[in-house]
């Protein structure tokens, strides 16, 4: 069992940066792929970025490539999601899961967090 909290979400405007961070519990941690997927008001939940076990391999859906980045820490238990640039059409629920392999389909993760909120103003 793996059990997800996210934080660091909040109110921004255009233009800046925000870092969530997703804490795990559970000593298996490390074994898991993380992933970041997003669900704004209205719309289907869809990928963000995922990290594979150790982080050395990323994977970024093309609106948000060059602008987050995903990394992850195993010593905290704590994978990061470091948002540069933010748009108003970023404002979501962002979700931190875990999974055993980098996908961007959300089915193939099996422990999800609760969400926190990112909204950004124009």
């Amino acid at each position: 069992q793996v059990q997800l909290v996210e934080s660091g979400g909040g109110l921004v405007q255009a233009g800046v940066s925000l870092r969530l961070s997703c804490a795990a519990s559970g000593r298996t941690f490390s074994s898991y792929a993380m992933g970041w997927f997003r669900q704004a008001p209205g719309k289907e939940r869809e990928f963000v970025a995922a990290i594979n076990w150790s982080g050395d391999s990323t994977h970024y859906a093309d609106s948000v490539k060059g602008r987050f980045t995903m990394s992850r820490d195993n010593a905290k238990n704590t994978v990061y999601l470091e948002m540069n640039s933010l748009k108003p059409e970023d404002t979501a629920v962002y979700y931190c899961a875990a999974g055993q392999v980098v996908a961007d389909s959300g089915r193939l993760y099996e422990y999800w967090g609760q969400g926190t909120q990112v909204t950004v103003s124009s």
